[in-house]
């Protein structure tokens, strides 16, 4: 797999992971906690994507660099809301865990590739 197929396929898998979070904060409940954290979740969730999105029109490896660590933060936080949703029961673990497992492989994706960045731009 060449590097643009790699890019293509991972942008891909960002979307997916976004509408299968959208997907998840609709089965919340219709309270104030659930409508606050689906809010939460489907916000940072999709700002994984598309932050790396905007990233690939970058003028400058330091401006790609930052989309992506914004990306990574992004992903952080999705993480944390998905915790919160599971601890606190509001759906059950089964539904949650598939998409912490994702987020988590999301987060060492992108910590591996700001690392690179990072080492390459010294």
């Amino acid at each position: 797999m060449n590097n643009s197929e790699y890019k293509k396929e991972l942008l891909e898998r960002f979307l997916r992971f976004s509408v299968d979070i959208i997907v998840l904060a609709s089965k919340l409940p219709r309270t104030p906690a659930g409508f606050a954290i689906a809010s939460q979740v489907i916000r940072s969730a999709c700002s994984i994507g598309a932050n790396c999105e905007e990233a690939q029109d970058a003028i400058s490896a330091k401006e790609f660099l930052h989309s992506l660590n914004i990306s990574l933060k992004e992903t952080r936080e999705t993480r944390y809301w998905l915790r919160v949703i599971s601890e606190s029961r509001l759906l059950g673990t089964e539904v949650v865990e598939k998409q912490l497992n994702e987020c988590n492989q999301i987060v060492a994706i992108l910590t591996t590739s700001v690392k690179s960045l990072k080492k390459r731009a010294k």
